[in-house]
């Protein structure tokens, strides 16, 4: 079994090109200022662990949403509204 930070000898590239993606500094930011964002929801009583609402950030993470999201730039919404917003910037940004 490959040790941490390492990889399996017939590990896919796609897989490395992936560990490595979701290990980039930039990455742990976005993921931890999400989790920060729901556990604040959770403490607020917005949201409860196992439901299906998501936490959105008004202003996407990726665009310096932090500062806003820390001064209240957050909301909640179903996850199939969250989902659907999602499609609908990818579309917008590549199609």
């Amino acid at each position: 079994m490959a040790k941490k930070g390492q990889y399996k000898s017939n590990a896919k590239e796609r897989t490395k090109r992936e560990r490595d993606y979701d290990g980039s500094k930039a990455r742990k930011l976005a993921r931890a200022e999400r989790n920060r964002a729901r556990q604040k929801a959770i403490r607020e009583g917005k949201v409860s662990v196992g439901d299906s609402r998501s936490v959105d950030h008004k202003k996407p993470i990726a665009t310096n949403g932090v500062k806003k999201a820390r001064a209240g730039g957050t909301r909640v919404q179903s996850r199939t509204a969250s989902n659907k917003q999602g499609s609908k910037i990818r579309s917008r940004k590549y199609g």
